[in-house]
């Protein structure tokens, strides 16, 4: 039913620029959020940026200006702009969704897609 694709991952240079996106389809019919997760070698995911319906962000604070993140409505994607990349950054990032559908609303999250900052 419900699937989220991710993409833009790959290797960059530190000071670097990349940007993911991450784009639902299926019988969707809101999503009260879109976000990021990562999770670094040896460590355990945790929360990069969200957006919600109303387009409020938070971020986490090791991204917090430099890192933005977006939405499409229209297209429902969700966008994490990611400047002046650190080594630190290195890490598979995921999509999370909440989900709204004609029989249920929960979370659903993308497959991930892999950032490498190296010089």
């Amino acid at each position: 039913q419900v699937q989220l694709v991710e993409s833009g991952g790959g290797l960059v240079q530190p000071g670097g620029s990349l940007r993911l996106s991450c784009a639902a389809s299926g019988s969707i019919r809101g999503i009260p959020y879109m976000g990021w997760y990562r999770q670094a070698p040896g460590k355990e995911r945790e929360l990069v940026a969200v957006v919600t319906n109303d387009g409020s962000t938070n971020y986490a604070d090791s991204v917090k200006g430099r890192f933005t993140t977006s939405r499409d409505n229209a297209k429902n994607t969700v966008y994490l702009q990611m400047n002046n990349l650190k080594s630190e950054d290195t890490a598979v990032y995921y999509c999370k969704a909440q989900i709204r559908t004609i029989w249920s609303r929960m979370d659903y999250w993308g497959k991930g897609t892999l950032v490498t900052v190296s010089s």
